[in-house]
């Protein structure tokens, strides 16, 4: 006859596991729920479609168009910079640079949609990278004598530029809460050059930009991060 009391049987009784398939649920609930909010207020994947910010971004016809990660805190707490990378919304009166095909399988379009949400990249034609040339109180033009586009009369270093067309523009005075942007790509980018009409002198609200571009992560032959000037 055993001494143990039913409680003292009780407690030596090996604790039961959890199955993994009743588990595998809640973990795939909590990371999906965890890709959402890093994608809303952290970091979000696009996709660069054109060829507007060649070299810096690789976005040629035949090629494997760059992924990049975009910071979206930063500009929470202040406004671009002169020489960032963004990814801005483009305003409504922007016509798309580039036209991107949409699937006609609804499947796709679903599982697009899906890997949307959760910070998948995809192809937006509305969202558009540049880089900041000039901010609001700044005046851009060009050009001086040698080519190169001016902010309040000096002269800017762009190493990174690639076919330059020299397209003369201004003086454009940048309204408050709002910036210049250029493409790297200079002859193949309908930046705010182009859009000096549509009542605004081409300039881009602080508010559309989505956030600062900061590292190449695909392909992996392209790894690279985005600092200023490049």
């Amino acid at each position: 006859m055993s001494d143990e009391s039913p409680g003292e049987a009780e407690q030596k009784k090996p604790a039961k596991k959890r199955s993994f398939w009743r588990e595998l649920p809640i973990l795939l609930g909590i990371a999906l729920v965890l890709s959402l909010l890093i994608k809303t207020f952290l970091v979000q994947a696009f996709f660069i479609p054109s060829e507007s910010m060649e070299r810096t971004l690789h976005g040629c016809a035949g090629c494997t168009g760059d992924r990049i990660l975009v910071y979206k805190a930063g500009y929470r707490f202040h406004d671009p910079n002169p020489g960032d990378i963004v990814v801005f919304r483009a305003p409504g009166s922007w016509e798309p640079e580039t036209r991107i095909a949409q699937s006609t399988n609804p499947l796709r379009r679903a599982f697009g949609w899906v890997g949307g949400l959760f910070g998948l990249p995809q192809a937006n034609e509305k969202d558009l990278v540049k880089r900041v040339i000039a901010v609001g109180g700044q005046t851009v033009q060009c050009c001086d004598k040698q080519g190169r586009v001016l902010v309040d009369g000096k002269p800017l270093n762009e190493p990174y530029i690639f076919e330059d067309d020299h397209k003369p523009f201004g003086p454009v005075k940048v309204p408050a809460g709002r910036l210049w942007v250029m493409g790297d790509h200079r002859s193949d980018s309908a930046d705010s050059r182009f859009h000096m009409e549509d009542g605004y002198q081409g300039t881009v609200p602080v508010k559309a930009v989505i956030g600062r571009a900061f590292v190449i992560v695909w392909p992996p032959s392209r790894w690279n991060t985005l600092g200023k000037g490049g």
